[in-house]
């Protein structure tokens, strides 16, 4: 008899909650800074042990998030988490550290057209500004992760070229990062792609780590998701409720869910160390005190677990 062939994926992923920074900023209507504090908290008590808090932009660019100090100071007592934040430029990290980050991400888009949106520079422009960065964080000894917005597809230039990726990640390990967060910014991709992409990168870049940042724009999100995992990725971004959006990519949507990733990853029998009743519920709590969701299928069909009184028999018509 044939043995049972079976799909090879880690035992154990991380997750960092991104709902306080990709969430909120898509938010039009002002979140109080102490209702902020109050999710973060909550969600910081469902184990997760990693968590994108909020972003040093310019309170102009994005005005929800202009309570960022604010939101990190009152948040250093909780512990056993990582706090990370996205900075776009050099006031921006100094703002960050200054209020206690310890980890900063940087921000750059694989394509000119979005950088340009983004960031009114094409995407080798942005990247050159990135140095300085760098050079603040090394000398205050705070650790910087790397991105690459709309990796797997851009809505304004389309498909992009590996070789774009390449060339932006070659730069990247020239400038002494060694982690960076593929965001999928607009839902484009799809599993073949996330798969056959990802193996290529691994193979030039042997000692970088690879995070994935994924939307669930066309529902594809949980696919590329299992692609990665068979290429051995481990690190994922995910947002309660599935909150969140790119204010400057046309149609993009909420990240893919927490609580539905959570849920995926445990039925798959991976380890993340969250509490699935518990984002399930907060999930519930951040929808009502937001008035939405961003599209979460636990908040719509609850846990595989959640079984239902059966039918009571029927006598057969006729």
């Amino acid at each position: 008899m044939n043995e049972l062939k079976q799909l090879i994926i880690p035992s154990k992923v991380e997750i960092c909650e991104v709902a306080p920074r990709d969430g909120f900023q898509a938010e039009t209507e002002w979140i109080p800074t102490e209702t902020k504090l109050r999710i973060i908290k909550e969600l910081a008590s469902t184990g997760v042990k990693s968590m994108e808090i909020t972003s040093f932009v310019h309170p102009k660019a994005i005005p929800q998030l202009k309570d960022a100090e604010e939101v990190v100071r009152k948040s250093q007592a909780l512990k056993g988490i990582k706090f990370r934040a996205l900075v776009p430029n050099v006031k921006g990290a100094e703002r960050a550290i200054d209020a206690g980050i310890t980890k900063l991400k940087l921000m750059l888009s694989a394509t000119d057209a979005h950088s340009l949106s983004n960031a009114n520079s094409t995407s080798e422009e942005a990247q050159n500004k990135l140095e300085p960065i760098i050079e603040v964080a090394a000398k205050r000894g705070v650790k910087v992760g790397g991105s690459i917005s709309v990796a797997f597809g851009c809505p304004y230039e389309g498909n992009v070229p590996l070789s774009r990726l390449v060339a932006i990640l070659d730069r990247y390990t020239k400038m002494g990062i060694d982690e960076v967060s593929l965001a999928d910014t607009t839902g484009m991709a799809n599993p073949v792609q996330v798969y056959n992409l990802l193996g290529n990168l691994k193979e030039q870049f042997p000692a970088m780590t690879f995070s994935m940042h994924l939307h669930n724009t066309r529902g594809m999100a949980l696919a590329n998701a299992v692609a990665a995992l068979q290429q051995g990725v481990i690190h994922f971004d995910s947002s309660i409720a599935g909150l969140g959006g790119c204010p400057y990519a046309p149609g993009a949507s909420g990240n893919i869910a927490t609580e539905d990733l959570v849920h995926s990853f445990h039925e798959m029998g991976m380890e993340t160390g969250i509490d699935l009743n518990s984002a399930i519920n907060i999930a519930k709590g951040v929808k009502e005190t937001l008035g939405h969701d961003g599209g979460s299928y636990m908040l719509q069909a609850g846990p595989c677990s959640e079984l239902h009184i059966k039918p009571a028999s029927q006598e057969k018509l006729g």
